[in-house]
């Protein structure tokens, strides 16, 4: 399924899916099928992966002339972040592609040595804002605002002491987040001024469930300055892939529905340029993901 969380001018934010390019809301849809639904997506996702495959059939079954009354065109709703308020902090990975850790060790002083463990970082959940929204970039802490581009995972089912070879059945879906970095905030190796920072994190513009994807690490993730490409790669080359990221978290705390995996970026960040290259009042950032779609914002000074 393709799911999102909107809103209308007449509505609070509310929980949809996408069906023939329309917007369906969830609750409406259980009205008219008899079947109560989950009005918020951290609700959907505590349900179970089982709730989507019913919803799946349900969908499939329900008379198209139904879905008339209750469908939005896609231009008249506001796409929200897909879990507008996670309950914890966001899971980064940092340096998970080859060559984000040569171009790091070039423009950030790191080591240039390829992790061996996983390095993990986090962003709270206020670093969340939705496609078409503004980053801010806070002119009294930095002057080096940079971009990544990431597949973010969310998990479905709580979990310790994953082995990889389980991890999949621990995935919800997939989602698009730009890890916003302030490069001049990191304190003494420490990244959370740099990377958590309000608005740092978009994200969406839909959630992507599982079964919607058939191959996460063979996606295409790219990203625009003001029309011009800086990184594409693919997520065949991270480091450490999803199944080892959910071995590893989960051995050092438990993971729970909803939690928000980065995945890490590929190459092509500003600070990785020769010159280094940084983000300024008025530019337009586009970041894409295949199978999910492309969030956009506007960098405001402040």
């Amino acid at each position: 399924m393709k799911l999102l969380t909107y809103k209308t001018q007449d509505t609070e934010p509310r929980l949809g899916f996408i069906h023939n390019n329309q917007v369906i809301d969830m609750e409406d849809f259980g009205e008219i099928s008899n079947f109560p639904l989950p009005t918020t997506m951290l609700e959907l996702i505590d349900m179970g992966f089982e709730l989507v495959e019913e919803l799946n059939d349900m969908i499939a079954e329900t008379d198209p002339s139904f879905f008339e009354e209750i469908a939005y065109e896609m231009d008249e709703v506001t796409f929200l972040a897909p879990i507008p308020k996670p309950r914890k902090n966001i899971i980064g990975i940092g340096l998970n592609y080859t060559e984000h850790v040569a171009e790091s060790a070039r423009g950030l002083d790191t080591s240039g040595k390829l992790p061996q463990k996983p390095i993990i970082f986090s962003k709270p959940p206020t670093t969340v804002t939705a496609t078409n929204t503004e980053i801010i970039k806070n002119t009294k802490l930095t002057s080096q605002l940079d971009w990544e581009v990431e597949l973010a995972v969310i998990i479905g089912k709580k979990g310790k002491y994953v082995p990889k070879a389980d991890a999949m059945d621990y995935v919800f879906g997939y989602t698009v987040i730009n890890d916003i970095s302030a490069r001049d905030c990191r304190r003494e190796g420490q990244w959370i001024v740099s990377k958590g920072q309000d608005t740092f994190a978009p994200m969406g513009p839909i959630l992507v469930t599982k079964d919607e994807i058939e191959n996460p690490h063979n996606l295409n993730l790219s990203l625009k300055v003001n029309g011009i490409e800086k990184q594409h790669a693919n997520s065949k080359f991270m480091l450490f892939n999803i199944n080892e990221l959910i071995e590893d978290l989960s051995i050092v705390f438990t993971i729970e529905p909803g939690d928000i995996i980065a995945t890490g970026t590929p190459a092509g960040v500003g600070a990785g340029r020769n010159p280094q290259e940084w983000l300024h009042d008025g530019d337009v950032v586009e970041a894409t993901v295949e199978g999910i779609g492309t969030i956009v914002n506007t960098v405001k000074e402040v």
